[in-house]
């Protein structure tokens, strides 16, 4: 029997109707594997994701292998972005066997949820010839498995085995992290490293807080570089807005289609702060339009953003493909452009009779980086193009919501909206923390990690779920001057200190103390797709700390710090996120509490990109920020020790020169 169609999660619901006869992570799978005497198979995916699609059709939805799965396992099926600690501890166990990993992945598991043997994408006839080696291994070699499980489970239990440092990370680390980018940076194409290529978002955003501090060209060239490269290439949507998940070649031409909201959020952040350092408007028009995708195709009625759109859709004839919604011929741009715009079409989508991706072209403008802006007759041809393919099929839509993404994306689109100062958007971030602060907790006040409207939300938050909720509601206040932001800050940095935090060497757990126990409990630690756990929380308490005054936030900060010293000084590159906090540590947080009716200073502080300044104005709350202060002044601080307060914008900018300065 199919046990998925009552399941919150709509990747689990693809999978309802497969023969296979699929369990969702339960005790009572388990406890089936165990009254059996077999193995359990573990598949995890997501919904977004192409190769979960092909092993789906060419073996879960086949009923012979089907038979044979039934007949010899347990199957469990998992949404990685549902369970992101059931994910993280298998895929540790498949990256120590094999030395790579990805989705989907498949691991076998005793009845007592060890790993023996994992690995990721199967064709259907090795898949087969797998099933009937683990099921003759589990039945004949029983020792050579649990020699394997005791190995595995001393390796996925490393991260809760790290000792903290007595001191702090030094500051030279983060420089060590901009030589390390420099090593690998791709001098024609930005980014770093090889193919494929990710967006490398953190990285950007350390550069950045750098080249803020000394304003080196070479620094300024590996942010401009990458920056115009990925906005020219396919893995950017030139006709709709938002970034697919990544490049499969060096020139950021050919994306693995999916588009998620995580990348949309975090790839945000570096164009927004570039357009305000460098004060280019090419990168404010990516913003723009990557929110603009985001608001249109990724929000729900209610408020809050999807999860991700999938790689693949139909095309006419009922058939899925990769990437079909995006891709177009020369004889379909000269079916939907008017004649006399149709060679400036295809020229500056580089749309061409050989194409660039299996016969037809990923409209992009390789040969036009650094040439953002439209004209008239580009506008004209891209809204053509764009009312043309919305008339395709489009991809399939995860419509599940992820507090964790919901909070980066909201923390990115306050920011956003408060420095372009867009009423809009300000009033979309608002409208999605108002939903996570109502819809996603429990009556006790306890965070949850996903929502879907035709299911009942029943997982706990994980450490990084809260953690970005402190940052999303902080940012939410500094946008807004509304207190009660502050609040919920509050509550969700205190949920994630009492059922998240190490008391013996600190740091977090991903799992809470009172959630379901696996068979380790392990610590987020290196920043990957999106930030860790360790590092948001690092970053976003310090914060928290400087506009409450309460001290407790920046020390469990400083215990975070302490406990990766020494591993954070060995391979600084894995850690970027955190390096953005660590700086934030040594160079110290700025205050400014600005009051009464000044939106003209408020203003002007939001419309910049200012990495360690935190901003107190409109509704006062309990903090030293407001202890004292007179009507319709901006006060700078460093450590609640303010500089005379200033009346004018002139003099704020003299007094927010001297606190940055250090003087």
């Amino acid at each position: 029997m199919n046990r998925l169609a009552h399941e919150s999660s709509p990747y689990l619901r693809q999978h309802r109707d497969n023969p296979v006869d699929w369990w969702p992570w339960c005790d009572e799978a388990f406890a089936e594997a165990k009254r059996r005497n077999v193995p359990v198979l573990l598949s995890v995916g997501y919904s977004a994701c192409h190769w979960c699609h092909v092993m789906a059709h060419e073996s879960f939805e086949d009923a012979d292998v089907a038979e044979v799965m039934n007949r010899l396992f347990v199957n469990v099926k998992v949404d990685r972005e549902e369970r992101p600690d059931v994910d993280s501890v298998y895929m540790d166990a498949v990256q120590a066997m094999t030395g790579r990993g990805g989705w989907p992945m498949t691991v076998f598991l005793t009845p007592e949820a060890q790993p023996f043997f994992g690995g990721t994408y199967y064709p259907k006839p090795t898949f087969l010839q797998l099933l009937s080696a683990v099921d003759d291994a589990w039945r004949n070699r029983r020792a050579d498995i649990d020699n394997n499980v005791e190995a595995l489970v001393e390796n996925i239990g490393r991260t809760s085995q790290i000792s903290a440092n007595p001191n702090l990370p030094a500051i030279d680390v983060f420089a060590a992290a901009v030589t390390q980018y420099d090593a690998s940076f791709d001098e024609t194409w930005g980014g770093f490293g090889g193919a494929p290529k990710f967006p490398s978002t953190m990285a950007l955003e350390l550069l950045l807080r750098s080249y803020l501090n000394d304003e080196s060209p070479r620094t300024r060239q590996m942010i401009t570089t990458s920056l115009d490269a990925m906005a020219s290439g396919g893995m950017y949507d030139h006709l709709g807005g938002g970034f697919a998940r990544y490049s499969v070649d060096e020139k950021w031409l050919v994306p693995h289609f999916e588009k998620m909201l995580y990348d949309q959020a975090l790839l945000l952040r570096p164009y927004l702060h570039a357009s305000l350092v460098l004060q280019d408007p090419r990168w404010r028009q990516v913003v723009e339009e990557t929110v603009g995708y985001v608001l249109r195709d990724m929000t729900s009625p209610e408020g809050a953003f999807y999860s991700a759109e999938d790689a693949d859709s139909l095309d006419e004839t009922g058939h899925s493909h990769e990437g079909h919604f995006y891709v177009f011929t020369p004889e379909q741009v000269r079916r939907i452009v008017p004649p006399h715009l149709v060679e400036l079409a295809l020229d500056w989508y580089e749309i061409t009779e050989a194409g660039n991706f299996e016969g037809k072209s990923i409209p992009c403008r390789l040969h036009h980086r650094g040439q953002l802006l439209r004209n008239d007759d580009v506008e004209t041809i891209r809204a053509l193009l764009f009312e043309a393919r919305n008339t395709r099929h489009r991809p399939g839509l995860d419509d599940k919501v992820i507090t964790e993404w919901n909070a980066l994306m909201i923390s990115s689109l306050a920011e956003a909206a408060a420095a372009y100062g867009n009423d809009s958007w300000a009033l979309a971030a608002q409208r999605a923390g108002d939903f996570l602060a109502v819809t996603m907790r429990r009556a006790d006040g306890r965070w949850l990690r996903t929502w879907h409207r035709d299911a009942t939300p029943k997982h706990l938050a994980m450490a990084a779920d809260l953690a970005n909720l402190v940052d999303a509601f902080v940012r939410l206040y500094e946008l807004s001057g509304v207190a009660r932001w502050v609040g919920l800050a509050r509550e969700a940095a205190d949920q994630l200190i009492a059922h998240h935090w190490d008391p013996t060497e600190g740091g977090l757990f991903t799992t809470p103390d009172d959630g379901e126990r696996l068979i380790v409990r392990q610590k987020d630690l290196i920043d990957n797709a999106t930030p860790s756990a360790n590092s948001v929380a690092a970053f976003a308490l310090q914060r928290l700390a400087a506009l409450t005054g309460d001290e407790r936030y920046r020390e469990h900060a400083d215990g975070i710090f302490k406990l990766l010293a020494r591993i954070v000084a060995s391979a600084p590159t894995a850690f970027p996120h955190l390096l953005c906090a660590l700086h934030l540590r040594h160079v110290g947080p700025t205050e400014i509490a600005v009051t009464g009716k000044r939106g003209d200073l408020v203003q002007f502080l939001q419309g910049q990109w200012l990495p360690t300044v935190v901003l107190a104005w409109g509704e006062s709350f309990d903090s030293p920020l407001f202890a004292d202060r007179r009507d319709g002044l901006a006060y700078v601080c460093r450590q609640y020790a303010c500089q005379a307060p200033a009346a004018t914008r002139d003099e704020l900018v003299a007094s927010l020169r001297l606190a940055l300065s250090g003087a």
